[in-house]
């Protein structure tokens, strides 16, 4: 019987969505200051953006608003149910940096690393639990 010594066995390396969209060859890298528009609502929604650093604020038509921090994705709901226009304005509520990724780019992605779509499910999920500790959940 062959048995293998710890130091042998290898565990991958932890997937991180950001350094996925980082390394892939048509990211935009975007910094930004405090204040500034990330887009607008009713701009073509033709790209994924991912928090590298900083905050950013989506506030949507009706006022309702979502942060998101660094290591989160959004806009994603827009281009992967082919909305054609954002449904809020995104804005930078410190200095960011964000990463840009083209909607075709980012299906690419997805198809390389499907694993992807599950870590995206999860920062939801961690979301909706959060505000709906707090109370803040929108319905």
């Amino acid at each position: 019987m062959l048995s293998r010594s710890p130091e042998l066995i290898s565990t991958p390396p932890t997937l991180n969505p950001i350094d996925l969209l980082a390394s892939h060859l048509e990211c935009e890298h975007l910094t930004l200051p405090t204040g500034s528009s990330v887009f607008a609502r009713g701009s073509a929604a033709t790209a994924i953006y991912a928090v590298k650093r900083g905050i950013v604020e989506l506030v949507g038509k009706n006022g309702e608003k979502t942060c998101y921090r660094p290591g989160e994705l959004f806009s994603f709901q827009d281009i992967v149910w082919r909305e054609s226009a954002h449904g809020s304005d995104a804005l930078a509520r410190t200095p960011v940096e964000v990463l840009r990724l083209e909607r075709l780019s980012f299906l690419n992605l997805l198809h390389h690393h499907p694993t992807l779509a599950l870590l995206l499910i999860g920062q939801q999920h961690n979301r909706l639990r959060e505000q709906r500790a707090s109370g803040t959940c929108v319905y």
